[in-house]
């Protein structure tokens, strides 16, 4: 691979991260913690929702995105050709 394609693949990589971090950082700091008192007004599973997402909500979007990470790195692997 071409440094060119090894940056490029790098910059991608570094995005995916980036998205997928906010992603989990929202989930679980601004539902879990800073967001909890408005979504304790709904209920989940006869649960309140803040309290659900402080407890469950932020393992399961971040198992989640571990596999939506799995995937858009495979896709990315083979558009540069590394996937093995």
């Amino acid at each position: 691979m071409k440094i060119s394609d090894q940056k490029k693949y790098w910059k991608t990589n570094l995005k995916y991260l980036s998205i997928l971090l906010s992603i989990w950082f929202v989930v679980s700091y601004g539902f879990g913690i800073v967001l909890v008192d408005e979504l304790n007004s709904i209920r989940m599973g006869g649960f309140k929702l803040g309290f659900w997402f402080a407890q469950q909500g932020s393992i399961y979007v971040f198992t989640i995105l571990i596999f939506v990470y799995i995937k858009l790195m495979n896709k990315l692997d083979a558009k540069y050709n590394l996937d093995s």
